[in-house]
């Protein structure tokens, strides 16, 4: 909601920023060595200001606000406020900024990344439980602030929380730690500031749409080494389809202590309460419904999340080369889900549809923390950055469910029947999860254009389960070692490319193989003299082994099954520029070819061997434009969504249709710091199956919000 430019903090407040925290990705991604160019507030790069960085020496003229003031964001923080150059980083990384996420009014995950390359959302758009997303083929990996959201994974977080959305494309073990091969999504918390910002607003739109939110920060009259920032979001709202709610409540509070330049400590809490209706496991295959009907139970269908995290982080530069830093997080979850859901077959005949009971009641606790020394220094031939760190996370999850044949609904004249009674837990489980890290990260930088990085990371992990209803247990361990290694070369100081290998381990399970990738990536970056803007291309060759798919079984149940070794391919795309004064562009572009190399049999006897992967089109693209006339106080922005025709299950039995969606945004400046905003998601109400399995799911229908906002 933020427009116009905040003012600048003091100088000391800057050279803080220059200071301040990563977090353990940010500091091994970045662990490269940079040449970063000075912005000045309005966002255009000064040659004359070109100056080379040591490896991980951040900018210090790098303003901390840039992502509320553009859509291009030049350098990667990765959860932390340390401003390193994209331009150096070797990978494929997208940024969503405050702005880009403000002009497209995104309210969750999946809308925050539907305009990033690689990127697959909203495949099972009418079953709205969790946030869907998967990054070239396979599902991503989520980070806070750089530290794994392990088992809060499934929680939809809240975008109203974040300065920005980071992703990065590809393996990522040796940053990281466990984690899937396609990529992760990094959320970048807000953070308090040492300058006086505040922001109110009220939203009301389709489905009955009630929000109002703030967020507020100075730093203390009485002390100039405290800020402080107060970020809350009320919602009260229905969904698109009847006996349904979407209600969330979300407070965050956090204060920064900076005694002098060389030092910083963090501390922020939030809490986080939603309370929602998820839809009735799609809708039946016979023919095309109405978004707005319903066939669960208003009594049944619910679910309830509720979490509080307390985080830290921790920053001291010994002013010789060396820097130290901590981060620490404690996360407690609750998840209760209700879910009564239809399970119809293509050889139906007549208005009756089956339906499946399940529930799942559920509570978890994540202890996580790092700590990490880094020395740069410089020698007659070359630069040198070195990082050495360890890792510690502790999580513990329980868990009921239940399962059982529900009472057929009559989609022709629906009677519902009321809550289930009588309900058997199938499953009750306890789990510990424990892993001890440790990392080095090494980079060389040769005669200003070449970089050289390597890295290695080692996860010692220990897991152990207890099953509730017989009390049995069962334990494994596992230690893991992935490396990556990565050749930049700045061609001129607008252009770089680099070459990379990278591996992955994912999160293994008790008794199984962990699934590991490996992936080959080129590619090329462009941020051209005199203009605000970035343009990427990147190919790559991925290859995961060992890997487990969920498949739907006779009974209506789904299970994990093994089916040996996929391979995926592709191209990736973007371009963010401001192009002039007023206009604003994001496009990106993937091309994705995936294959089953080599599948055991499934449990049916059939193989899949040979087959594309499920929910990976071969083509996706997107456009995002955003216009301001400033003379009339008005903005527009106008985007296309293109999704190619993809499969719905691994078995290649059934295919969706391409289909472009469109959105849209108005703006009207009333006052000095206060606009009106109306956006439209869907514009012209296209409706499409996007997910097949026990029941067909559409994609979102069209969606209108209008916006009153006040800054100062």
């Amino acid at each position: 909601m933020t427009q116009g430019k905040r003012r600048a903090g003091s100088a000391q407040a800057h050279r803080l920023h220059a200071n301040s925290t990563t977090l353990l990705c940010c500091a091994s991604l970045m662990a490269s060595p940079l040449s970063a160019y000075a912005q000045d507030p309005s966002g255009e790069n000064k040659p004359d200001e070109v100056f080379r960085l040591s490896p991980i020496i951040v900018n210090a003229q790098a303003y901390a606000d840039d992502d509320a003031n553009s859509v291009v964001a030049q350098e990667l923080w990765v959860g932390g406020k340390v401003a390193t150059s994209i331009l150096d980083t070797p990978a494929s990384v997208s940024v969503i900024t405050e702005k880009e996420i403000e002009q497209r009014n995104a309210t969750t995950t999946e809308e925050i990344l539907q305009y990033t390359p690689g990127v697959v959302t909203d495949y099972y758009g009418t079953d709205d439980r969790n946030d869907y997303f998967q990054i070239r083929g396979f599902q991503a990996t989520t980070y806070r602030d750089g530290l794994t959201l392990g088992s809060m994974r499934g929680v939809r977080e809240e975008p109203y929380a974040f300065e920005r959305v980071e992703v990065l494309r590809g393996a990522n073990s040796t940053l990281f730690g466990p984690a899937d091969p396609g990529g992760s999504v990094n959320f970048v918390s807000k953070r308090p500031r040492f300058e006086s910002f505040g922001e109110g607003y009220l939203t009301y739109g389709s489905f009955d749409h009630k929000e109002a939110g703030v967020d507020v920060g100075d730093a203390l009259e009485a002390s100039e080494t405290v800020a402080y920032r107060f970020t809350g979001k009320i919602k009260d709202s229905e969904r698109e389809y009847d006996h349904s709610e979407d209600d969330d409540q979300f407070v965050m509070g956090g204060l920064t202590w900076e005694p002098t330049a060389y030092t910083s400590a963090t501390l922020i809490l939030d809490y986080l309460n939603q309370d929602s209706t998820p839809n009735s496991g799609g809708y039946p295959f016979d023919r095309e419904y109405d978004r707005s009907e319903f066939f669960g139970e208003p009594e049944y269908n619910f679910h309830d999340v509720e979490r509080t995290s307390a985080t830290t982080q921790l920053t001291h530069d010994f002013a010789n080369g060396l820097v130290l830093r901590g981060n620490l997080r404690y996360s407690d979850l609750t998840d209760d889900l209700g879910y009564v859901y239809i399970t119809d077959s293509s050889d139906r005949t007549g208005t009756l549809v089956d339906r499946g009971y399940i529930g799942t009641d559920s509570g978890a606790e994540e202890l996580i923390g790092n700590a990490m020394l880094q020395y740069d220094a410089s020698f007659e031939r070359f630069d040198s950055s070195t990082l050495v760190g360890i890792e510690y996370r502790d999580a513990t999850s329980e868990s009921t469910s239940v399962y059982a044949p529900g009472a057929p609904i009559d989609v022709a004249d629906p009677v519902y029947s009321g809550a289930p009674v009588n309900l058997v837990p199938y499953r009750g489980e306890e789990q510990d999860y424990k892993t001890k890290s440790v990392f080095l990260q090494q980079n060389l930088s040769f005669v200003e254009r070449l970089i050289v990085t390597v890295g290695v990371r080692n996860d010692n992990l220990d897991l152990s389960s207890k099953n509730l209803l017989d009390s049995t247990r069962s334990s494994d361990d596992f230690s893991e070692t992935s490396i990556r290694g990565a050749v930049t070369y700045r061609v001129t100081d607008e252009i770089s490319t680099y070459v990379s290998r990278v591996e992955s381990v994912a999160p293994p399970s008790i008794g199984t193989e962990p699934e590991r990738g490996e992936q080959y990536e080129v590619g090329i970056k462009y941020s051209p003299l005199g203009m605000n803007a970035l343009f990427s291309a990147a190919v790559y060759d991925l290859t995961k082994k060992d890997i487990s798919i969920r498949v739907a079984q006779d009974d209506g149940t789904i299970e994990d099954e093994t089916i040996g070794e996929a391979r995926v391919r592709g191209l990736d795309l973007e371009a963010k520029a401001e192009l002039i004064e007023n206009l604003s562009l994001t496009a990106g572009y993937s091309y994705m070819d995936t294959e089953v190399r080599r599948a055991d049999p499934l449990r049916d006897g059939t193989t899949i061997e040979g087959n594309e992967f499920n929910v990976a089109p071969r083509h996706t693209s997107s456009l995002w434009s955003y216009y301001t006339l400033s003379q009339m106080n008005m903005s527009f922005g106008l985007g296309a969504r293109y999704t190619g025709a993809y499969y719905f299950d691994a078995a290649n039995t059934a295919e969706s249709d391409s289909a472009t969606l469109f959105d849209a945004a108005f703006s009207y400046r009333i006052a000095k710091g206060t606009d009106v905003e109306v956006n439209v998601s869907n514009l012209l109400d296209e409706q499409h199956v996007v997910g097949s399995g026990t029941a067909d799911y559409y994609n979102p229908g069209r969606e209108i919000t209008a916006t009153l906002s006040y800054n100062w």
